[in-house]
């Protein structure tokens, strides 16, 4: 027993630690807490540094992006400035319109959507891809269904709104146009920009769903026009539903565009459009002489620009293009037409200038009807006999001009009416104008037709306007502003500028004044007779120029032209008018233009327009 109490205290006081193991043993205690002290103090600091940074130095970002998430920018369309006329009268307005758009998150949850829609008010599968198209451009805007819905359509769809939570209809202002067809041939239209026009580098602070000049004064002054988009704010919810609209954030309004003023006078617009009326196509320009204003420019027929607005109508596209009397073809900018003997002043103005002739001149061959050149027989309207210059120009004779142009020869024909701006665009403010054509070498005929393609009687139908050679009606007006001043040409301006002249051609005073009687007694006694203005003198000339084209009745129809200025001494308006394959003559032209002048200047005509 005694023994068993030995071993036990034995081994029991070789269990117990001895004093120095045991302070070992709390040394390392010790040392794991300090180690512990420090990464909990490490952790710590890291998520304090984190809140810091988080809640402090990342704020304004993060609030931001709390903020994008929780409310969408709806743009404000800016309006577009307005366009008035000389007068004060307004050209291009806007008025009160809805849009109707939708705030995507997906494709396909759009996609989706537009063809529950589609149950309550008309939407295509043409306009539902289009609207995937825009969506697709800019997903982070509201993407446009109707650009221009009616006032119907916004109000069915006011009331199942609580069906459709992501959508948005606005106010909006859309283009109008008071005259609508009467100005579509310079003020154009203005639409939603495309993916092309997107693209373009000029214009690359565009977005989708914005109003872009598409044509005439609204795409030529478009930096003008535009205005400044402003911006709404409405919250939605994770869905992309708008749970609150308006009030979330404060809205940034749109800044409207200053007007734009030109010098088109739409009291003398619409009596032009209305001398054409339903049955004549062609065009018209009226010019102030001395300074370029374009006072009026029509193209017949026409089309109404305020279809254009918000998307064409497929059924009035269609119609346009299959319309054989071409309305979409700016017949004064655009078109390319033998000028016919309106162009014979440009022959005479090139050979007084190189002094080949004078106004009393008179050519080897009286005019019999017509002129034998090599095995070619060039034909005249009439038996006008011997003639001077003056007299040829008054009585439109072919016969005189034949054996003028033979006299100045090809070569300086060319070049003088290369000087006198014939292959030049007139410079009109308007990005429509087409380029006309004349040959500036006799490089061109050995280009076209070979070396021994061609004879030298290209210069009889050049001389007298036809030919190689074809004018705008623009062009042509440009022209006669020289004749009717000193010799400059004015470029033609919509907007008001600081006039624009060049000298195109330089002769003594009284050879123009020659020049001007020549054609007021076309107006007096030759051609144009019947366009007589009482109280005024009246100076232009008559042409007529073939087409190759023939009626029902197996006659050619013809181009006929008149191109004149009034009064005669003191020119206030230069008109150029065209019609388009008409079975009569110049004559019947230069009534149209008689009535465009005494129109503008307010005086009566002495006989009426022949219908």
């Amino acid at each position: 027993m005694q023994t068993s109490r030995a071993l036990h205290a034995a081994i029991f006081h070789h269990a117990l630690p001895s004093p120095l193991q045991m302070k070992v043993r709390s040394n390392e205690i010790i040392q794991r807490a300090q180690v512990a002290n420090i990464i909990i103090g490490g952790a710590l600091f890291v998520l304090l540094a984190g809140f810091f940074r988080s809640q402090v130095l990342m704020h304004q970002r993060y609030a931001l992006q709390s903020e994008t998430n929780r409310l969408r920018e709806l743009p404000l369309p800016a309006p577009r400035g307005l366009i008035y006329d000389r007068n004060g009268k307004v050209i291009a307005d806007n008025v009160t319109g809805y849009s109707v758009s939708v705030l995507g998150l997906r494709e396909d949850s759009l996609r989706a959507m537009l063809e529950r829609l589609s149950g309550t008010i008309t939407v295509t599968p043409a306009m539902i891809d289009q609207s995937v198209r825009r969506f697709r451009r800019a997903p982070a805007r509201p993407t446009v269904i109707l650009p221009d819905a009616s006032f119907d359509v916004v109000s069915v769809l006011e009331e199942h709104r609580t069906q459709f939570p992501g959508l948005i209809i606005q106010s909006a202002p859309r283009r109008f146009y008071p005259d609508g067809p009467l100005v579509a041939s310079f003020a154009g239209f203005a639409g939603e920009i495309n993916e092309g026009e997107l693209a373009r580098s000029q214009n690359a602070d565009y977005k989708a769903g914005q109003q872009i000049g598409k044509q005439g004064l609204e795409k030529q002054y478009e930096a003008q026009l535009r205005g400044k988009e402003g911006s709404q704010f409405v919250e939605v919810d994770a869905r992309g539903r708008i749970v609150k609209n308006g009030g979330a954030r404060p809205d940034l309004s749109a800044v409207a565009a200053p007007p734009l003023y030109t010098n088109i006078d739409m009291a003398l617009q619409r009596a032009t459009a209305a001398l054409f009326g339903d049955t004549l196509q062609g065009g018209a320009v009226a010019m102030d002489p001395k300074t370029g204003e374009v006072l009026a420019l029509y193209s017949a027929p026409s089309w109404d620009a305020n279809r254009f607005v918000g998307g064409i109508p497929a059924q009035y596209w269609d119609s346009l293009l299959t319309n054989p009397r071409r309305p979409l073809y700016n017949k004064a900018l655009q078109g390319q037409y033998p000028p016919g003997s309106t162009f014979k002043l440009a022959t005479a103005v090139v050979a007084l200038e190189n002094h080949v002739v004078t106004m009393n001149d008179h050519m080897p061959l009286p005019c019999t009807g017509g002129m034998q050149y090599g095995s070619r027989y060039f034909r005249c309207d009439g038996k006008h006999g011997d003639l001077s210059l003056a007299g040829a120009i008054a009585q439109s004779c072919d016969v005189y001009f034949y054996q003028l142009g033979l006299k100045l020869g090809l070569s300086r024909l060319l070049a003088g009416g290369v000087l006198l701006g014939f292959r030049e665009k007139a410079g009109i403010d308007l990005p429509e104008e087409h380029r006309p054509l004349w040959p500036e070498t006799i490089d061109y005929f050995n280009r076209q037709y070979g070396a021994r393609g061609w004879t030298p009687s290209v210069v009889l139908n050049l001389a007298i306007g036809q030919g190689e050679n074809s004018q705008t009606v623009l062009n042509m007006a440009r022209f006669y502003t020289a004749l009717a001043t000193d010799g400059t040409a004015a470029r033609p301006m919509l907007i008001r500028h600081a006039p624009e002249r060049k000298r195109i051609f330089t002769l003594p005073p009284d050879q123009l004044a020659q020049l001007r009687a020549a054609l007021a007694n076309v107006v007096q006694s030759g051609t144009a007779a019947g366009a007589k203005i009482q109280g005024v003198t009246l100076a232009g000339k008559t042409g007529t120029a073939q087409t190759g084209k023939f009626g029902r009745d197996g006659k050619e129809l013809n181009h006929a032209w008149f191109v004149g200025f009034a009064p005669v001494d003191d020119p206030k308006i230069v008109v150029a008018v065209m019609l388009e394959y008409v079975p009569f003559h110049g004559a019947i032209t230069a009534q149209l233009a008689s009535k465009i002048i005494e129109s503008y200047l307010h005086v009566k005509p002495v006989s009426a327009v022949v219908n």
